[in-house]
């Protein structure tokens, strides 16, 4: 099976770029779909409520999460196969959390996909407090689905966990995305039982996922890696490949896939 997932910072502006060229690339929602031919199409960052875009892929079903904030943040699922239950949100004991569509949780049989964007801490970390309640919540809520059967992860992290996972580490030192308190957050994720699959396989990788729409950073590959696929550690031997899709434009982030 092959997941995707992508940011695609406004949906209805991605899709507007169908039909655009750039050398050496891929650009435009529908255009990406379509080359991709996942199972499963995460997304994150729809920027989009109800209504306000009909799209439609033959033979998927789609599932969203809007933000109750217009334009902002949002989720969703395009599959191939029908869930056996969805979920949106964190559940009522984390009503904080659940006001900015962030979260999709589709079970099957044997295992559970969840796509998320994970808040960003903004400038001057004014809602980094924020950050680590919703991490812990989070945390709680995917070792929670864990426990009943294994858990495949994705999604937009806004983290770049290792100094290799960012082009300039010294220079970004507790600037969003890359302080001490988020980074040691996700090793707490993966030492609760879950892995890195892109990391597991390309341990040595310098690859990026999002760039900065200034100072050509895309151009000259001043990047971050913040998109990943994160498993449940019982599903290593099934993970076939992990791929950052830096070839794909149409976002400041490129599609990262799966492959179990």
């Amino acid at each position: 099976m092959r997941f995707i997932s992508w940011n695609v910072n406004g949906l209805r502006a991605c899709a507007g770029k169908d039909g655009e060229n750039i050398e050496n690339g891929i650009i435009g929602f529908q255009t990406v779909f379509n080359a991709l031919d996942a199972d499963f199409f995460c997304l994150q960052e729809t920027k989009m409520q109800e209504g306000q875009l009909d799209i439609f892929f033959p033979g998927y079903q789609s599932y969203w999460n809007y933000a109750e904030k217009k334009g902002y943040s949002g989720t969703a699922i395009f599959t191939k196969h029908t869930p056996l239950s969805v979920k949106y949100g964190l559940g009522e004991a984390e009503e904080e959390h659940n006001h900015e569509g962030r979260v999709i949780t589709l079970e099957y049989e044997d295992f559970f996909l969840i796509t998320v964007y994970t808040p960003n801490s903004q400038d001057g970390l004014r809602r980094l407090d924020y950050r680590m309640r919703w991490e812990d919540a989070f945390r709680q809520y995917v070792c929670d689905l864990d426990r009943k059967k294994p858990v495949i992860l994705c999604g937009d992290l806004n983290v770049a966990h290792e100094e290799i996972d960012l082009k300039n580490p010294k220079t970004n030192h507790m600037n969003p995305g890359f302080t001490d308190q988020e980074r040691e957050k996700f090793s707490v994720l993966l030492q609760s039982g879950f892995i890195d699959t892109f990391r597991t396989l390309h341990p040595d990788s310098e690859t990026y996922s999002w760039w900065s729409y200034r100072f050509q950073a895309r151009k000259k590959n001043i990047g971050w890696r913040i998109d990943y696929f994160v498993t449940s550690e019982r599903l290593r031997q099934s993970i076939k490949e992990a791929r950052i899709h830096t070839d794909i434009y149409g976002s400041d982030h490129c599609p990262v896939e799966l492959v179990i």
